[in-house]
């Protein structure tokens, strides 16, 4: 096992990470931009280095200054949590290129699974479902005419190397589709470097159902169950739910096995999350995660693993230990995203913490690094907690969130608790009756 483990990112991931490290015996190393020098997650390391100012760029994806770090600490792996750099396979080559460990899958499979197209290609020739589709990047207005015919309108064209609804855009007939075809590949430049572009069937009532998995470097493989991820805005995930309301545990075992035996065939290994769409009763794969997921505790609620061990207990070559028989699923749990925003507008709300009482009691968990005094910097993602709940039943976990909801206390700033109690409240949402498209809805006419 690792003596110790840097860690690169900030926030309440920082501080999950930490919690993990510090339960396993593990000296943690935080780094950190001056604009988080008096953050949660800097305070409760062992050591801490500042890696630059406070723009992501010149800190937290400054991948010499994060190297230095490690080596000057002496570090044994870095552990990238979420966004930032915890999917680019250029700088998980760097970290091992200096004889630390990169917690996380290889560099192959992330520039595989961070290609979409090359994700979608590889996965089918595994016989894991896809939405219909391109077979591959498409190139000119001619071939998008050709591949629309085919498969029919609506259709999505989406950036091959995308993320966040960046580079994504919907043609309901062929008069749409020329335009759609050209700002996407305009947008996906823009943003990604990376122009390409390739289409799928556009599906109207779909809802985002994603499978948690786990991979030892002895080959076992294993799924955590399944996430609902539907609730989303700007194609932004808002809240999420283990397991989905709608899914049956045939259907679980079914997909399970079906993606465990696609990643054991590529020798995966570490956490990663493959997500699908679902409709008809049909699932259909459209990307994988090659990380942690902002959502992963509403899957360690339900199992009792805590997936952050897992992942350094994986990375430093370590066998599960576990099959996929011995993993049993208890209860239900919702995770509301909180985030420093109007709840209104959606305005980003950056300012000084007044008060902070975060919500307890049986079945309650917060994931923050927020505490009174604390300023919310203007420069990152605006997640601030992530709430919680666990319940017998789905009906359990709502109330308890609905109770938790109302105990949360934040001054200071605004924050988006008002609406996830408005979401709560909607029948609706108790009756599990809403896809991907619903929570748009739901906003503009409330």
């Amino acid at each position: 096992m690792f003596k110790k483990i840097l860690i690169a990112n900030r926030g309440e991931i920082a501080l999950r990470i930490q919690r993990a490290c510090r339960e396993l015996g593990i000296a943690t190393v935080a780094v950190h931009s001056t604009a988080d020098t008096d953050a949660m997650h800097v305070r409760l390391a062992d050591e801490s280095v500042c890696i630059g100012p406070p723009p992501a760029r010149d800190s937290y994806l400054n991948m010499p200054s994060i190297l230095s770090a490690a080596l000057i600490t002496g570090a044994e792996a870095i552990h990238p949590g979420y966004g930032f750099l915890s999917e680019n396979a250029d700088f998980a080559e760097m970290v091992e290129a200096h004889n630390l460990v990169f917690i996380g899958p290889t560099a192959a499979h992330i520039r595989m699974m961070g290609d979409k197209i090359t994700a979608k290609t590889t996965m089918a020739g595994l016989g894991v479902p896809l939405v219909p589709g391109s077979a591959g990047e498409i190139g000119t207005v001619a071939e998008a005419r050709e591949t629309a015919a085919r498969i029919k309108y609506p259709v999505l064209i989406k950036a091959a190397a995308g993320g966040g609804g960046r580079g994504m855009k919907v043609a309901q007939n062929e008069s749409e589709l020329e335009a759609a075809f050209m700002e996407a590949r305009a947008e996906a430049g823009a943003a990604f470097g990376n122009n390409a572009v390739y289409m799928e069937k556009y599906l109207d009532k779909p809802r985002h159902i994603e499978l948690q998995i786990l991979a030892d470097t002895q080959g076992e493989v294993v799924h955590i169950g399944e996430r609902d991820c539907s609730l989303q805005r700007r194609h932004q995930k808002l809240l999420e739910e283990a397991g989905s309301p709608i899914i049956s545990a045939a259907q679980r075992d079914a997909l399970g096995k079906t993606v465990t035996s696609a990643l054991k065939q590529i020798g995966y290994r570490n956490a990663g999350t493959l997500e699908f769409l679902y409709q008809d009763e049909q699932f259909s794969f459209i990307e994988m995660n090659t990380r942690l997921q902002v959502e992963h505790p509403v899957s360690e609620m339900i199992s009792g693993i805590d997936l952050v061990h897992e992942q350094i207990r994986i990375a430093a070559g370590e066998p599960l230990g576990y099959t996929q028989a011995d993993i049993h699923f208890s209860g239900h749990a919702i995770e509301c995203r909180i985030t420093a925003e109007d709840p209104e507008t959606f305005a980003p709300s950056p300012g000084r913490v007044d008060v902070f009482h975060p919500p307890g009691g049986l079945g309650v968990r917060v994931d923050s690094a927020l505490f009174a005094g604390y300023r919310v910097p203007p420069h990152y993602d605006s997640l601030i907690a992530k709430l919680i709940t666990h319940g017998r039943t789905r009906e359990e976990a709502v109330a308890r969130m609905r109770r938790a909801l109302r105990e949360f206390v934040i001054t200071g700033i605004k924050t988006t608790i008002p609406l996830h109690e408005r979401i709560l409240a909607d029948p609706q949402f108790m009756a599990g009756d809403y896809t991907i498209h619903w929570l748009e809805r739901f906003v503009a006419e409330t």
